[in-house]
């Protein structure tokens, strides 16, 4: 493997990553396939993209820690309880005490024609406030991963931060997951400006076109400037795979062919077992290939948390399928 393609890590440190952003209670309609309007009952999960990389990496195997907010109340209750059910260390989460809520998620089991709606009413998750503990477990972290959804208020914006910068002085290499939502945001001119700032403090860049587009308006240039900058990006391409770019090298990845259950999920399980992967191994090839399997594996069961595999039902899928190529890609 080149230089360019090396991501500088120490293995050494107690935790592979330590994962900044929402977690929360999901709710889905029984049975699969009904709209919430029609359910007779729901099943409940862990969700919220941070909880679900984090739980990606604990059943990878990976010590992982969760850098959140959970309210004082039943639900908040729940979320950590399960995340510590799933191997999460939860010892820096925040626990909320004001009119803070944990979010809330209904989320259909259906591939099409799939509704997902949340509650995010002064969200607790954004009330993290950083502690001498949390920042002296980013000296302890291998590697650093912020989500979107932490940027949106500007005291979480602060803390998020702050803790790039402290992560660059640890060298401890930082990931932007993008996950965009634009009904987080006041408008796009915002949220680049955002964006952009923490994008200058991570070495990794992960998203779909439709969320580097926030970034920038021309995808190719902004890959270009990532590439001569030294910073990797992951374009996440759904049914057509993914590509990393690093430095003059590409690498094209295709997907596992499944019947989908549901079209949520499958984003976070593939960035968390890619990290977990990535941090054991340094090889981006093999790390890519375990997250599109793992993203093959959560879109076919009902849940987020819960359908995370293990790597025994990754490598039972690997005997099962073969990878189907990436289809021609500008």
């Amino acid at each position: 493997m080149s230089n360019q393609m090396e991501l500088q890590q120490d293995r050494s440190r107690h935790y592979q990553a330590l994962i900044l952003g929402r977690a929360g209670m999901d709710l889905y309609p029984m049975p699969d396939g009904r709209k919430t309007r029609d359910a007779e009952s729901f099943s409940t999960d862990v969700g919220g993209s941070a909880g679900n990389i984090a739980v990606a990496m604990a059943k990878a195997g990976a010590r992982v820690g969760l850098l959140s907010g959970l309210s004082e109340d039943a639900v908040g209750d729940f979320v950590r309880n399960r995340l510590q059910e799933y191997g999460v260390d939860t010892s820096l989460i925040t626990t909320t005490s004001g009119n803070e809520r944990t979010s809330l998620a209904l989320a259909e089991v259906r591939a099409d024609d799939c509704e997902v709606v949340i509650y995010r009413n002064n969200p607790a998750d954004l009330g993290f406030t950083l502690s001498d503990e949390s920042r002296q477990a980013i000296s302890q972290a291998s590697h650093l991963v912020i989500t979107g959804t932490s940027l949106i208020d500007e005291q979480s914006r602060a803390n998020t931060l702050e803790l790039l910068d402290l992560a660059a002085e640890q060298n401890c290499p930082a990931w932007f997951d993008l996950d965009y939502r634009a009904w987080n945001w006041p408008d796009l001119e915002t949220t680049r400006r955002v964006y952009l700032e923490a994008a200058e403090l991570c070495q990794v860049l992960v998203g779909n076109e439709e969320e580097f587009a926030v970034l920038a308006e021309d995808l190719d240039q902004l890959i270009t400037r990532c590439r001569e900058s030294g910073q990797f990006v992951l374009l996440k391409k759904g049914s057509a795979g993914s590509t990393l770019y690093a430095g003059e090298t590409r690498l094209d990845s295709g997907i596992f062919p499944v019947q989908p259950l549901k079209p949520y999920g499958s984003g976070d399980a593939f960035l968390g077992n890619l990290i977990a992967s990535y941090t054991k191994d340094a090889d981006w090839q093999l790390a890519i290939q375990i997250g599109s399997a793992a993203a093959a594996l959560v879109v076919s069961r009902r849940g987020c948390a819960s359908a995370m595999p293990t790597p025994d039902q990754i490598q039972t899928l690997y005997s099962e399928r073969e990878m189907i190529p990436a289809p021609s890609w500008s």
